[in-house]
């Protein structure tokens, strides 16, 4: 068991563990129980500034070595972080709430996966030489774009943290990431990790801290070549915002959905989309960016449907993250939970009806929530709009193909979406037309480190994951030879 005396709780700066320049400190509170677990120190911008220094200093070298060396470095850590899955899944799990299987079962594998897929990638991309006359070599080269601010959110901090930092050392960049205050600590084990694996000092560093003063000053740092964040859009806009007002640094964002998961009256085995559908919302208590947290189904089978998607609700289990049989943990933090519940206090009072609330966990004194479900809620509804990031489901019934998609475009974002149907051609039709980064046909998350994730709209503008990710770490540069 984990000793949260040996927690590490330090900025990881140039190779080496050191507590923020100011000496302030923040409490990293257990969602499980509200327990503290330990004190991380807390970053600003002097701090910021060492880690971008170090990261400056170290980037010349790592991008001179061979994709081939950077691969071994990769792969060491990948090595290391495989013996160290279980501390891992536990420190996921303490972290965030999240139920201790998922951790073991999910983020933890993932990660590792995402950090040997781009290990394994980058001595097997190739460069390109254009079309030209024959008295001309013109080559396209692909190379790294120097620093790279990485800013992850907190419901899957480790998983989403190798997405950002994977394809950028792959590539030869260095990188300041900076965790979410309430989830640093597989963070800052990930960068003792990879020093003991062997990545020179500055290459990876890690600087906890707040947003308005970390991650602002990470934003606004003039020596920071693209910034990659996952989050909300009010602080999307932020780093936009940051960039504009320093050295116009890339941006790639994720932002967040309001995905809808669309269900016809010919859609096979509706016990099985049943469960997809509450899969959709409860897994990781609703806190997924790409939650299935809008059901649109048509009228004919929406009676019978709901009753399905219910009695698979209520199988899911809220309990002890650290108990093997629960399958929705806590909350990530009490104000999180409010927000939450102020929300579904909206949809009362916006006239939605309340069709589910699911049992309440007493038991420990942390920040757990209801699985949730309002039926008959209509496009202009609160809860239809925002996104929640919660366990709570908004259910909405359509008649037509037309108007089912109507009501799966009609918000801001456009992350995911999923179709259920027999019909191949609405399958197409409907996967062509939703605006969603992805569109899952006949299930819900399938997904792997090949295919990109990223939307359009308010959920942003980047792409995490795949060979594409590669590209976004990278510029080209063109060398015109005339003869």
């Amino acid at each position: 068991m984990l000793n949260n005396n040996a927690l590490s709780n330090h900025l990881w700066v140039n190779g080496r563990a050191c507590q923020a320049r100011s000496g302030e400190q923040f409490e990293c509170l257990s969602p499980r129980d509200g327990t503290l677990l330990t004190t991380v120190a807390a970053g600003d911008k002097a701090d910021i500034d060492l880690a971008v220094s170090a990261a400056r200093a170290a980037a010349d070298d790592w991008s001179r070595l061979s994709p081939q060396e950077r691969r071994q470095h990769l792969l060491h850590l990948v090595d290391l972080m495989e013996s160290h899955r279980e501390e891992l899944a536990q420190l996921e799990s303490r972290d965030t709430g999240k139920p201790i299987t998922h951790a073991r079962r999910d983020d933890i594998p993932l990660a590792i996966r995402c950090v040997r897929f781009y290990a394994e990638a980058i001595d097997k991309c190739y460069d390109q030489i254009a079309p030209t006359a024959s008295d001309v070599l013109a080559t396209i080269r692909r190379e790294p774009l120097g620093v790279i601010g990485a800013v992850v959110p907190w419901n899957f901090p480790l998983m989403i943290a190798c997405w950002k930092l994977a394809p950028a050392l792959a590539v030869g960049n260095t990188v300041v990431l900076k965790p979410a205050e309430q989830s640093p600590l597989t963070a800052i084990r990930l960068a003792e990790l990879a020093t003991e694996a062997g990545l020179p000092d500055g290459v990876l560093n890690v600087v906890p801290g707040y947003g308005e003063t970390a991650g602002a000053s990470l934003g606004l740092h003039p020596d920071v070549d693209a910034i990659s964040f996952t989050g909300s859009g009010a602080v999307g806009r932020l780093f936009q915002r940051y960039a504009s007002d320093s050295n116009m640094k890339a941006v790639f964002l994720e932002c967040g959905g309001k995905s809808p998961q669309i269900v016809f009256d010919d859609a096979e085995n509706l016990d099985e989309v049943a469960a997809a559908v509450a899969q959709g919302i409860c897994y990781n208590q609703g806190q997924v960016c790409s939650a299935g947290s809008r059901l649109l189904v048509q009228r004919s089978i929406a009676d019978e449907f709901m009753q399905r998607v219910l009695a698979h609700v209520d199988r899911w289990q809220l309990g002890d993250p650290k108990d093997d049989s629960t399958t929705m943990g806590a909350m990530i933090e009490r104000q999180h939970l409010a927000r939450v519940q102020n929300l579904i206090d909206t949809g009362h009072e916006q006239g939605a009806e309340l069709v589910y609330r699911g049992q309440s966990f007493d038991s420990l004194e942390g920040f757990y929530m209801p699985a949730t479900v309002f039926d008959h809620v209509s496009r202009g509804m609160t809860i239809a709009q925002e996104e929640i990031f919660g366990p709570v489901l908004a259910v909405t019934r359509f008649d037509s193909d037309e108007e089912a998609l109507a009501e799966a475009n009609g918000t801001r974002y456009g992350l995911a979406a999923a179709v259920w149907t027999s019909s191949l051609s609405r399958a197409h039709r409907l996967s062509r037309d939703l605006k969603a980064g992805t569109v899952w046909v006949n299930n819900y998350d399938g997904s792997d480190i090949t295919v990109p994730f990223g939307g359009f709209g308010e959920s942003g503008n980047g792409r995490d994951k795949s060979l594409h990710a590669l590209d976004k770490m990278s510029q080209l540069k063109t060398t015109w030879i005339k003869f």
